[in-house]
C-alpha cells in the first residue's frame, strides 16, 4: 500500500535530533514561553523574511487572534466584512465569525484553486476591511494583484498560510506579503510539529506586541492584563521539535516538487484533470489534488491498486450545518471542486516505486461512461 503520507517515516529520519531536543527541554526545567520558543520564533521569522513571529497553540488561533488583535487596535469592528475563498477549509471562515466579523465568500480560480482576483474586486463594499487569501494545497495566491487591490481600497490582508510553508512569488515568501499571516504546524503539514502548533508572522511591531499579550491571557507583564485574552501559547517542546524540522523543510519541499513533476509529466488519463501551477517556487505541494467527475469510482480503483487517497474537502463551507444560514447559497465553482477533487499520495519519504505505482494506477483507471 502506498500511504497517503507516512509521518512515522518522516520523523524516523529525524529521531535522534527530535529526542535530543525533547531531552533538552525536559532537562531545562522551563516548559512555557522560554528559550526554545524564542529561538524558533526568530528562526521562522528569518525564514519567512519578516520581523516578527508569534507562536500560538494552533493554526486556527493564529487567524482568530490576528483578527482579534486588529479589533483591539481599533482597525476592525464587529460587522466588518472579510473577503475569503468559498472553497477553503472551514477554519479560515471560523476565525472570521469567531470575531463577530462577516465572511464574504468569493469563488476560486478553478485552475489554481486559489482566490480569483476578479471576484475580490467585485465583492468589495464600504464595509470591507480585510482580504483573507488562502494559499490552498501549497500554492501561493496571486499576492501581487491582491496587495494592489488592498492598497487601492485601504484594506488589511491576512494570509492563511497553513498549507504553504516556504511557497514564494517573485522571490518573496508567503507570510511576508500581507499585513500578517497565520500558519499551522499540525503534524501533517509540510512543517509539522508532533502535536498542535501555530504561528503568526508580521512586520508590524504593534500587532506583534498585541498578539503576544492576547496569547497569554491578555498580559504583557505578569499579573497585569491589557486585554481579555486567551491561553494560546506554543509550548517549549513543540517549538524545539519545529526548530529541528525547519532545518529540513527546504529539502522536503524539493522532494515534494520532484514527485509532483513526475505526476504532472506521466499521469495522462483524460478522465483526470491535473493541478495547474506557475513557477516552481509558487507551489510547495502540501497536497497534489486532481479533479474528476468520477471521483468515487477513481478512489475505489486506486484503493484496489494499493494507493491511499483523501478528499480535501468533501463539503464546502456554505453547505455545512455550522453555517446553515448559507445553505441556500450557490457557489457553482466551489461546489464542483468539492465534488470532484481527490488528493494523491504526496510526501518526502515516497520511493520511486511508490510514485510509479500511483502513476500506473491513475493511468489504468477506466470509466464506463467515458
Amino acid at each position: 500500500m502506498v500511504n497517503f503520507l507516512d509521518l512515522k517515516e518522516i520523523n524516523k529520519a529525524l529521531r535522534a535530533e527530535l529526542l535530543s531536543a525533547c531531552e533538552r527541554v525536559i532537562d531545562s526545567g522551563w516548559y512555557i514561553t522560554g528559550n526554545e520558543l524564542a529561538n524558533f520564533e526568530a528562526e521562522y521569522a528569518s525564514y519567512c523574511g519578516v520581523e516578527h513571529c508569534i507562536g500560538v497553540a494552533n493554526g486556527l488561533d493564529a487567524l482568530v487572534l490576528t483578527l482579534r488583535a486588529w479589533k483591539e487596535m481599533g482597525k476592525l469592528a464587529e460587522g466588518d466584512e472579510v473577503i475569503v475563498p468559498a472553497n477553503t477549509y472551514i477554519a479560515s471562515i471560523l476565525a472570521i465569525s469567531e470575531n463577530g466579523l462577516v465572511p464574504i465568500l468569493v469563488e476560486p480560480d478553478p485552475a489554481t484553486f486559489n482566490l480569483a482576483v476578479s471576484g475580490v474586486r467585485q465583492a468589495i463594499t464600504n464595509k470591507t476591511k480585510v482580504i483573507l487569501p488562502v494559499h490552498l494545497y501549497g500554492q501561493i495566491a496571486d499576492m501581487s494583484e491582491i496587495m494592489a487591490i488592498a492598497r487601492e481600497f485601504n484594506l488589511l490582508v491576512l494570509e492563511d498560510s497553513a498549507q504553504s510553508h516556504g511557497a514564494s512569488l517573485h522571490g518573496k515568501k508567503c507570510g511576508s506579503w500581507g499585513d500578517a499571516s497565520g500558519f499551522s504546524f499540525y503534524p501533517g503539514k509540510n512543517l509539522g510539529a508532533l502535536g498542535d502548533a501555530g504561528a503568526i508572522t508580521t512586520n508590524d511591531a504593534e500587532l506583534a506586541k498585541t498578539l503576544r499579550a492576547l496569547r497569554n491571557y491578555g498580559s504583557h507583564e505578569k499579573y497585569k492584563n491589557l486585554f481579555r485574552g486567551v491561553n494560546s501559547r506554543l509550548d517549549e517542546i513543540q517549538a524545539a521539535m519545529l526548530s529541528v524540522k525547519l532545518k529540513v523543510l527546504d529539502l522536503h519541499t524539493e522532494q515534494r516538487r520532484l514527485i509532483a513533476a513526475q505526476y504532472l509529466s506521466n499521469i495522462n488519463n483524460p478522465a483526470l484533470v491535473l493541478p495547474a501551477v506557475g513557477e516552481a517556487e509558487q507551489h510547495v505541494w502540501h497536497l497534489f489534488v486532481i479533479q474528476t467527475p468520477h471521483r468515487e469510482a477513481l478512489q475505489k480503483h486506486l484503493a484496489q491498486a494499493g494507493v491511499q487517497t483523501l478528499i480535501h474537502y468533501p463539503i464546502p463551507p456554505h453547505q455545512q450545518q455550522a453555517y446553515r444560514e448559507w445553505n441556500g447559497l450557490s457557489f457553482p465553482v466551489s461546489e464542483r471542486l468539492h465534488a470532484e477533487v481527490l488528493s494523491l499520495p504526496m510526501g518526502p519519504t515516497m520511493t520511486p516505486e511508490d510514485v510509479q505505482q500511483v502513476i500506473s494506477a491513475c493511468n489504468s483507471f477506466e470509466y464506463a461512461a467515458l
